[in-house]
Protein backbone atom coordinates (compact mmCIF):
# COMPACT_ATOMS: atom_id res chain seq x y z
CA UNK A 1 0.00 0.00 0.00
CA UNK A 2 1.49 3.31 -1.07
CA UNK A 3 1.92 6.02 1.55
CA UNK A 4 0.93 9.65 1.05
CA UNK A 5 1.43 12.83 3.03
CA UNK A 6 -1.54 13.89 5.13
CA UNK A 7 -1.37 17.53 4.12
CA UNK A 8 1.44 19.28 5.98
CA UNK A 9 1.04 17.36 9.21
CA UNK A 10 4.20 15.35 8.59
CA UNK A 11 2.12 12.19 8.99
CA UNK A 12 2.16 9.57 6.24
CA UNK A 13 -0.98 7.54 5.63
CA UNK A 14 -1.96 4.74 3.29
CA UNK A 15 -3.87 5.63 0.12
CA UNK A 16 -6.75 3.54 1.49
CA UNK A 17 -8.14 4.38 4.90
CA UNK A 18 -10.15 1.70 6.68
CA UNK A 19 -13.55 3.14 7.54
CA UNK A 20 -15.42 1.38 10.32
CA UNK A 21 -18.99 2.67 10.09
CA UNK A 22 -20.23 -0.84 9.27
CA UNK A 23 -18.74 -2.38 12.42
CA UNK A 24 -21.36 -3.04 15.08
CA UNK A 25 -25.11 -3.24 15.23
CA UNK A 26 -25.77 -1.13 12.12
CA UNK A 27 -23.59 -3.37 9.95
CA UNK A 28 -21.66 -6.40 11.15
CA UNK A 29 -22.56 -7.18 14.79
CA UNK A 30 -19.92 -9.95 15.07
CA UNK A 31 -17.00 -8.32 16.90
CA UNK A 32 -14.57 -11.10 16.02
CA UNK A 33 -15.37 -10.74 12.32
CA UNK A 34 -14.80 -7.00 12.49
CA UNK A 35 -11.52 -7.44 14.36
CA UNK A 36 -10.41 -9.87 11.67
CA UNK A 37 -11.15 -7.27 9.01
CA UNK A 38 -9.03 -4.72 10.87
CA UNK A 39 -6.12 -7.13 11.21
CA UNK A 40 -6.28 -8.11 7.54
CA UNK A 41 -6.26 -4.44 6.52
CA UNK A 42 -3.22 -3.76 8.69
CA UNK A 43 -1.43 -6.81 7.31
CA UNK A 44 -2.13 -5.53 3.78
CA UNK A 45 -0.36 -2.26 4.55
CA UNK A 46 -3.25 0.03 5.53
CA UNK A 47 -2.07 2.17 8.44
CA UNK A 48 -5.00 4.61 8.62
CA UNK A 49 -8.26 3.85 10.47
CA UNK A 50 -11.24 6.20 10.67
CA UNK A 51 -14.13 5.84 13.09
CA UNK A 52 -16.54 8.06 15.05
CA UNK A 53 -18.15 8.10 18.47
CA UNK A 54 -21.62 8.01 16.92
CA UNK A 55 -21.06 4.88 14.80
CA UNK A 56 -23.33 2.15 16.21
CA UNK A 57 -23.74 4.49 19.18
CA UNK A 58 -20.19 3.99 20.49
CA UNK A 59 -19.98 0.24 19.81
CA UNK A 60 -17.73 0.77 16.78
CA UNK A 61 -15.06 2.58 18.79
CA UNK A 62 -15.08 -0.30 21.27
CA UNK A 63 -14.50 -2.80 18.45
CA UNK A 64 -11.64 -0.73 17.05
CA UNK A 65 -10.10 -0.46 20.50
CA UNK A 66 -10.11 -4.24 20.89
CA UNK A 67 -8.72 -4.75 17.39
CA UNK A 68 -5.75 -2.45 17.99
CA UNK A 69 -4.46 -4.13 21.14
CA UNK A 70 -0.76 -4.65 20.60
CA UNK A 71 -0.80 -2.78 17.27
CA UNK A 72 -1.75 0.75 18.28
CA UNK A 73 1.66 2.28 17.53
CA UNK A 74 1.47 1.13 13.91
CA UNK A 75 -1.81 2.94 13.22
CA UNK A 76 -2.83 6.51 12.46
CA UNK A 77 -6.12 6.52 14.35
CA UNK A 78 -8.85 9.03 13.52
CA UNK A 79 -12.20 9.51 15.18
CA UNK A 80 -14.88 12.20 15.25
CA UNK A 81 -17.02 14.24 17.61
CA UNK A 82 -20.31 16.14 17.14
CA UNK A 83 -23.03 13.52 16.66
CA UNK A 84 -25.79 13.04 19.22
CA UNK A 85 -24.72 10.53 21.86
CA UNK A 86 -27.71 10.45 24.15
CA UNK A 87 -30.70 12.30 25.51
CA UNK A 88 -30.38 15.87 26.64
CA UNK A 89 -29.55 19.13 24.88
CA UNK A 90 -25.78 19.08 25.46
CA UNK A 91 -24.74 15.57 24.43
CA UNK A 92 -23.78 16.56 20.90
CA UNK A 93 -22.33 19.45 18.94
CA UNK A 94 -19.03 21.31 18.92
CA UNK A 95 -19.09 23.21 22.20
CA UNK A 96 -16.14 23.08 24.56
CA UNK A 97 -18.40 21.45 27.13
CA UNK A 98 -19.21 18.52 24.87
CA UNK A 99 -15.84 18.11 23.15
CA UNK A 100 -13.96 17.83 26.46
CA UNK A 101 -16.40 15.18 27.69
CA UNK A 102 -16.63 13.29 24.39
CA UNK A 103 -12.89 12.90 23.88
CA UNK A 104 -12.53 11.15 27.23
CA UNK A 105 -15.25 8.69 26.25
CA UNK A 106 -13.58 8.02 22.90
CA UNK A 107 -10.18 7.49 24.51
CA UNK A 108 -11.70 5.00 26.94
CA UNK A 109 -13.55 3.06 24.24
CA UNK A 110 -10.53 3.03 21.93
CA UNK A 111 -8.27 1.91 24.80
CA UNK A 112 -5.62 4.48 23.97
CA UNK A 113 -4.09 7.55 25.57
CA UNK A 114 -4.16 9.64 22.40
CA UNK A 115 -6.02 10.15 19.14
CA UNK A 116 -3.92 10.92 16.08
CA UNK A 117 -6.62 12.85 14.21
CA UNK A 118 -9.67 14.25 16.01
CA UNK A 119 -12.30 15.55 13.60
CA UNK A 120 -15.42 17.66 14.01
CA UNK A 121 -17.96 15.43 12.27
CA UNK A 122 -20.32 18.15 11.02
CA UNK A 123 -20.53 21.94 11.10
CA UNK A 124 -22.32 23.31 14.17
CA UNK A 125 -23.97 26.64 13.33
CA UNK A 126 -24.87 27.12 17.02
CA UNK A 127 -21.26 27.27 18.16
CA UNK A 128 -18.67 29.95 17.49
CA UNK A 129 -15.74 28.43 15.59
CA UNK A 130 -13.30 29.98 18.06
CA UNK A 131 -15.02 28.11 20.90
CA UNK A 132 -14.49 24.83 19.05
CA UNK A 133 -10.91 25.53 18.03
CA UNK A 134 -9.99 26.67 21.53
CA UNK A 135 -11.19 23.37 23.02
CA UNK A 136 -9.41 21.34 20.33
CA UNK A 137 -6.22 23.34 20.89
CA UNK A 138 -6.24 22.46 24.56
CA UNK A 139 -6.59 18.77 23.67
CA UNK A 140 -3.57 18.97 21.37
CA UNK A 141 -1.50 20.78 23.99
CA UNK A 142 -2.47 18.21 26.62
CA UNK A 143 -1.25 15.37 24.36
CA UNK A 144 -4.64 13.68 24.12
CA UNK A 145 -4.92 14.61 20.44
CA UNK A 146 -2.10 14.89 17.91
CA UNK A 147 -3.82 16.90 15.18
CA UNK A 148 -7.32 18.16 14.36
CA UNK A 149 -9.57 18.22 11.33
CA UNK A 150 -13.09 18.72 10.06
CA UNK A 151 -15.65 16.77 8.06
CA UNK A 152 -18.32 18.04 5.68
CA UNK A 153 -17.22 21.66 6.16
CA UNK A 154 -18.21 24.12 3.40
CA UNK A 155 -15.27 25.99 1.84
CA UNK A 156 -16.27 29.34 3.35
CA UNK A 157 -16.20 27.81 6.83
CA UNK A 158 -12.82 26.20 6.16
CA UNK A 159 -11.45 29.66 5.39
CA UNK A 160 -13.16 31.16 8.45
CA UNK A 161 -11.62 28.50 10.67
CA UNK A 162 -8.15 29.11 9.24
CA UNK A 163 -8.42 32.84 9.85
CA UNK A 164 -9.77 32.31 13.38
CA UNK A 165 -6.77 30.10 14.16
CA UNK A 166 -4.33 32.74 12.93
CA UNK A 167 -6.13 35.57 14.73
CA UNK A 168 -6.26 33.74 18.06
CA UNK A 169 -3.04 31.67 17.79
CA UNK A 170 -5.06 28.45 17.93
CA UNK A 171 -4.39 25.04 16.37
CA UNK A 172 -5.40 24.93 12.71
CA UNK A 173 -7.68 22.41 11.12
CA UNK A 174 -5.18 20.20 9.30
CA UNK A 175 -7.55 17.90 7.41
CA UNK A 176 -10.98 17.84 5.81
CA UNK A 177 -13.18 14.80 5.20
CA UNK A 178 -15.73 15.43 2.40
CA UNK A 179 -17.71 13.02 0.26
CA UNK A 180 -16.17 12.34 -3.16
CA UNK A 181 -16.91 9.88 -5.94
CA UNK A 182 -17.40 9.81 -9.69
CA UNK A 183 -21.05 10.72 -9.09
CA UNK A 184 -20.35 13.49 -6.58
CA UNK A 185 -17.44 15.62 -7.80
CA UNK A 186 -18.57 18.96 -6.40
CA UNK A 187 -15.58 19.26 -4.07
CA UNK A 188 -13.30 19.66 -7.08
CA UNK A 189 -14.74 23.13 -7.60
CA UNK A 190 -13.99 24.85 -4.27
CA UNK A 191 -13.25 22.51 -1.37
CA UNK A 192 -10.18 20.77 -2.80
CA UNK A 193 -8.57 24.02 -4.02
CA UNK A 194 -9.22 25.56 -0.59
CA UNK A 195 -7.63 22.60 1.17
CA UNK A 196 -4.64 22.85 -1.16
CA UNK A 197 -4.25 26.54 -0.36
CA UNK A 198 -4.04 25.83 3.37
CA UNK A 199 -2.01 22.65 3.12
CA UNK A 200 -4.80 20.46 4.47
CA UNK A 201 -4.90 16.72 4.01
CA UNK A 202 -8.07 15.28 2.49
CA UNK A 203 -9.59 11.89 3.32
CA UNK A 204 -12.71 11.32 1.25
CA UNK A 205 -15.73 9.27 2.29
CA UNK A 206 -18.05 7.16 0.16
CA UNK A 207 -15.86 6.84 -2.97
CA UNK A 208 -18.29 4.08 -4.00
CA UNK A 209 -21.23 6.49 -3.75
CA UNK A 210 -23.00 4.58 -0.97
CA UNK A 211 -22.90 1.41 -3.08
CA UNK A 212 -24.06 2.76 -6.45
CA UNK A 213 -20.55 2.37 -7.86
CA UNK A 214 -20.32 -1.32 -7.01
CA UNK A 215 -22.54 -2.21 -9.97
CA UNK A 216 -24.99 -4.07 -7.74
CA UNK A 217 -27.72 -1.47 -8.09
CA UNK A 218 -28.87 -0.98 -11.67
CA UNK A 219 -31.47 1.07 -13.43
CA UNK A 220 -34.81 -0.69 -13.63
CA UNK A 221 -34.10 -3.08 -10.76
CA UNK A 222 -36.23 -3.12 -7.63
CA UNK A 223 -34.71 -1.30 -4.66
CA UNK A 224 -37.39 -2.02 -2.05
CA UNK A 225 -35.34 -4.79 -0.40
CA UNK A 226 -32.11 -2.80 -0.43
CA UNK A 227 -31.17 -2.17 3.23
CA UNK A 228 -29.60 1.15 2.23
CA UNK A 229 -32.97 2.52 1.17
CA UNK A 230 -33.70 3.80 4.66
CA UNK A 231 -30.39 5.71 4.62
CA UNK A 232 -30.24 7.23 1.15
CA UNK A 233 -33.53 6.66 -0.71
CA UNK A 234 -33.20 9.70 -3.00
CA UNK A 235 -29.60 8.84 -3.80
CA UNK A 236 -30.35 5.25 -4.81
CA UNK A 237 -33.30 6.21 -7.02
CA UNK A 238 -31.81 9.31 -8.66
CA UNK A 239 -32.25 8.80 -12.41
CA UNK A 240 -29.22 10.94 -13.29
CA UNK A 241 -26.97 8.83 -11.11
CA UNK A 242 -28.42 5.56 -12.36
CA UNK A 243 -27.94 6.73 -15.96
CA UNK A 244 -24.30 7.55 -15.20
CA UNK A 245 -23.76 4.11 -13.66
CA UNK A 246 -25.10 2.48 -16.84
CA UNK A 247 -22.56 4.49 -18.88
CA UNK A 248 -19.69 3.75 -16.50
CA UNK A 249 -20.13 -0.03 -16.47
CA UNK A 250 -19.02 -0.52 -20.11
CA UNK A 251 -16.08 1.85 -19.49
CA UNK A 252 -14.93 -0.39 -16.66
CA UNK A 253 -15.53 -3.56 -18.67
CA UNK A 254 -13.55 -2.23 -21.64
CA UNK A 255 -10.64 -1.55 -19.29
CA UNK A 256 -10.90 -5.05 -17.79
CA UNK A 257 -11.96 -3.67 -14.41
CA UNK A 258 -14.87 -4.04 -12.06
CA UNK A 259 -16.85 -0.86 -11.48
CA UNK A 260 -15.72 -0.93 -7.84
CA UNK A 261 -12.06 -0.89 -8.81
CA UNK A 262 -12.64 1.84 -11.37
CA UNK A 263 -14.36 4.01 -8.75
CA UNK A 264 -11.68 3.54 -6.11
CA UNK A 265 -8.87 4.26 -8.57
CA UNK A 266 -10.67 7.41 -9.66
CA UNK A 267 -10.91 8.71 -6.08
CA UNK A 268 -7.24 8.09 -5.29
CA UNK A 269 -6.04 9.59 -8.60
CA UNK A 270 -6.82 13.18 -7.62
CA UNK A 271 -3.58 14.82 -6.38
CA UNK A 272 -5.35 16.60 -3.51
CA UNK A 273 -6.81 13.38 -2.06
CA UNK A 274 -4.56 12.00 0.67
CA UNK A 275 -6.59 8.86 1.32
CA UNK A 276 -9.90 7.31 0.28
CA UNK A 277 -12.03 5.67 2.96
CA UNK A 278 -13.15 2.13 2.30
CA UNK A 279 -16.01 0.75 4.38
CA UNK A 280 -16.09 -3.05 4.16
CA UNK A 281 -18.66 -4.88 6.25
CA UNK A 282 -17.16 -8.31 5.61
CA UNK A 283 -13.80 -9.90 4.86
CA UNK A 284 -14.99 -10.69 1.34
CA UNK A 285 -15.67 -7.03 0.65
CA UNK A 286 -12.26 -6.05 2.04
CA UNK A 287 -10.46 -8.61 -0.12
CA UNK A 288 -12.19 -7.29 -3.23
CA UNK A 289 -11.16 -3.72 -2.40
CA UNK A 290 -7.57 -4.75 -1.71
CA UNK A 291 -7.43 -6.60 -5.03
CA UNK A 292 -8.03 -3.33 -6.84
CA UNK A 293 -5.45 -1.28 -4.95
CA UNK A 294 -2.87 -1.51 -7.76
CA UNK A 295 -5.30 -0.24 -10.41
CA UNK A 296 -4.07 2.71 -12.46
CA UNK A 297 -6.39 4.65 -14.76
CA UNK A 298 -5.02 6.02 -18.01
CA UNK A 299 -5.88 9.46 -19.35
CA UNK A 300 -8.24 7.93 -21.89
CA UNK A 301 -10.37 6.37 -19.15
CA UNK A 302 -10.27 9.51 -17.02
CA UNK A 303 -11.30 11.58 -20.05
CA UNK A 304 -14.25 9.26 -20.63
CA UNK A 305 -15.30 9.61 -16.99
CA UNK A 306 -15.11 13.39 -17.40
CA UNK A 307 -17.48 13.12 -20.34
CA UNK A 308 -20.00 11.13 -18.34
CA UNK A 309 -19.74 13.26 -15.18
CA UNK A 310 -17.99 16.59 -15.84
CA UNK A 311 -15.38 17.80 -13.32
CA UNK A 312 -16.81 19.72 -10.39
CA UNK A 313 -20.29 18.25 -10.90
CA UNK A 314 -22.63 16.68 -8.37
CA UNK A 315 -25.22 14.65 -10.24
CA UNK A 316 -27.45 14.96 -7.21
CA UNK A 317 -27.15 15.49 -3.47
CA UNK A 318 -26.27 12.63 -1.18
CA UNK A 319 -29.06 12.25 1.38
CA UNK A 320 -26.68 12.10 4.34
CA UNK A 321 -24.53 15.06 3.26
CA UNK A 322 -24.54 18.23 5.34
CA UNK A 323 -26.94 20.98 4.28
CA UNK A 324 -26.49 24.42 5.86
CA UNK A 325 -29.33 26.18 7.69
CA UNK A 326 -29.58 28.65 4.80
CA UNK A 327 -30.93 25.75 2.73
CA UNK A 328 -32.84 23.74 5.32
CA UNK A 329 -34.59 26.56 7.21
CA UNK A 330 -37.24 28.34 5.18
CA UNK A 331 -37.19 31.33 7.54
CA UNK A 332 -33.67 32.12 6.29
CA UNK A 333 -34.84 32.04 2.67
CA UNK A 334 -38.13 33.90 2.93
CA UNK A 335 -38.93 37.32 4.25
CA UNK A 336 -41.98 37.57 6.46
CA UNK A 337 -45.20 37.87 4.43
CA UNK A 338 -45.63 41.60 5.09
CA UNK A 339 -42.07 42.36 3.86
CA UNK A 340 -42.06 40.48 0.58
CA UNK A 341 -43.44 43.10 -1.77
CA UNK A 342 -40.79 44.98 -3.74
CA UNK A 343 -42.96 48.08 -3.97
Amino acid sequence: MNMRELGRTGIEVSAYCLGTMKFGKVGNPDHDDCIGVVHRALDAGINFIDTADVYSYSETEEIVGKALKGRRDDVVLATKVNGRMGEGPNRHGSSRRWIVAAVEDSLRRLQTDHIDLYQVHHPDPRTDIEETLSALTDLVRSGKVRTIGSSNLPPSEIVEAQWASERRALERLRTEQPTYSILNRGIERKILPTCRRYGMGVLVWSPLAMGLLTGRYRKGTAQAENPRMHWVPKHLTDERKLDAVEQLIPVAEAAGLSLTHLAMAFATTHPDVSSAIIGPRTMEQLEDLLAGATTTLGDDILDRIDEIVPPGTDLGPLDVSYSPPAVTRSALRRRSADERAAA
